[in-house]
């Protein structure tokens, strides 16, 4: 099967096959607005481990409202956006690139610690909420490692780098894409690691042409992101 280069038109179809400008200015409003609004009502949540489930639930949602918004602009098979099936060997290597892009993200977050100064540990509530028990480890699974990648996945990778893939040089669209997921999670350490997720989620995009490999190199990053400091404090590390 021949896969159209993205932003190309179909002969006979007026509508481009992958998403553009348009999508990504109307995904960008709705994103920019959802995150504004959980800006201002996510800090009224006072118990720390409910924040933290909470958290993780509303970033993957507003990446899911920013997808949606995009692909109500013109409408076509959501396939244009990446929502179709990957390999086995691609999801195989996407598994194996979240747990290096672990590696590298903590690295990095320990430079930009040292480099800057900047200390916070911005992850608190998520690990609160991981450590709070069973069910609210559960919950945390459930939002940190299915629902946060899978709407970051839809909207960053599906809309934003494939549109982006479309107008500039692969190395171009890979570091742009990367940095604009990187400031979304804010100026502090996590931004470090973020940028790794988001470069290689890119590359696995434009190999795969699937926003799936995303979404698992995406879950087994946070999974272990999670695992690693609960099972630290357990053995009193």
């Amino acid at each position: 099967m021949t896969e159209n280069t993205p932003g190309e038109t179909v002969p006979g179809n007026a509508r481009p096959t992958a998403p553009g400008w348009l999508e990504i200015l109307a995904g960008g409003a709705a994103y920019a607005a959802s995150f504004l609004l959980v800006a201002v009502l996510l800090p009224l949540v006072e118990n720390v481990a409910v924040h933290g489930v909470v958290g993780l639930l509303v970033s993957g949602a507003m990446g899911l409202i920013a997808f949606a918004a995009a692909a109500a602009v013109r409408i076509r098979g959501l396939a244009a956006f990446g929502v179709r099936r990957a390999k086995p060997h691609h999801l195989l290597l996407a598994a194996l690139l979240g747990l290096l892009a672990y590696l590298l993200g903590t690295v990095t977050a320990i430079v930009y610690m040292t480099v800057s100064g900047d200390m916070q540990n911005v992850q608190t509530s998520y690990q609160a909420a991981a450590a709070a028990g069973r069910w609210s480890l559960a919950l945390v699974f459930v939002a940190g490692v299915t629902i946060t990648p899978l709407g970051e996945e839809a909207f960053f990778r599906g809309v934003l780098a494939n549109a982006v893939l479309a107008r500039y040089r692969a190395w171009i669209a890979v570091l742009v894409s990367a940095a604009i997921f990187a400031l979304a999670h804010g100026i502090n350490p996590v931004l470090a690691a973020a940028f790794v997720v988001g470069v290689l989620a890119a590359l696995l995009f434009r190999w795969s042409g699937s926003i799936w490999p995303g979404v698992v190199l995406h879950g087994v990053n946070n999974a272990t992101a999670l695992l690693v400091p609960l099972l630290a404090a357990r053995a009193g590390v």
